[in-house]
């Protein structure tokens, strides 16, 4: 089987998890629902088109592992939008005004948010397709993210990422085994330790009981809110050396 090969290489990134009270938090890997927003906005997709994003995000197997492990920072932000410069409405990059959504309070009370982030963090993914009749193909997939239709980050918009996304396909007996024939990406500047941490699909049987874990990475793209758990599994692998 095929699989593209994505090198997440960023200042910041953030892996949207559970979010509770103002506290955006973000998970160790980005789950299925990133990969599918990430994808579609490759292919110039748009929040209307849910059911083809859902569809999309029921196909992906995905495989991760931290190259070099970003650092966890939290950034607090405030910002009072009862102001009269903030109760006007923006400008957008689509050439029409456009102001926030909700109710008085949350679109003009004072408002605090502790975002939270990996930093200085290289990430490499081996992700496929589930086989089908379907479109898009791996072809388009890999076609997008090298000519996306729009400007492509990492969880957020403010994440953009420090060099291309698609580092190339790979075959393979399974995305596991796909990922660890990647080689691995280093810095002079921090030394890696032997073994990655990784997260993987806990249906390939690659697992001890005790790493596999629930996780929420699912999207109900058509109403736009998270929804829908599955198991994977977590713990360290290393690089297959390459024959020679």
């Amino acid at each position: 089987m095929d699989a593209l090969i994505l090198r997440f290489d960023a200042p910041l990134m953030s892996f949207g998890g559970v979010r509770v009270d103002q506290h955006n938090v973000s998970e160790r890997f980005p789950g299925l629902s990133l990969f599918a927003g990430l994808l579609s906005n490759a292919l110039g997709w748009h929040h209307r088109d849910g059911d083809r994003i859902g569809h999309l995000q029921e196909r992906l197997v995905v495989a991760s592992r931290w190259d070099i492990l970003g650092e966890a920072i939290v950034d607090y932000h405030t910002v009072d939008l009862g102001q009269p410069k903030m109760r006007e409405a923006g400008w957008t990059t689509r050439g029409k005004p456009e102001h926030r959504d909700g109710g008085p309070d949350a679109r003009f009370g004072t408002h605090q948010r502790y975002r939270h982030y990996w930093a200085n963090g290289v990430l490499t993914s081996a992700l496929l397709l589930a086989p089908t009749d379907d479109s898009p193909t791996l072809e388009a997939l890999e076609s997008a993210l090298r000519r996306p239709a729009r400007p492509l980050f990492l969880g957020r918009k403010t994440c953009l990422p420090g060099a291309p996304i698609l580092l190339g396909r790979r075959s393979g007996t399974d995305v596991l085994s796909i990922l660890k024939s990647v080689p691995r990406a280093t810095c002079a500047h921090r030394p890696a330790p032997p073994a990655m941490a990784a997260r993987w699909p806990a249906d390939l049987g690659q697992a001890r009981e005790e790493q596999i874990r629930p996780i929420h990475d699912q999207r109900d793209w058509h109403n736009q809110w998270h929804a829908g758990s599955r198991q994977v599994a977590e713990g360290l692998i290393t690089e297959t050396p390459s024959c020679t």
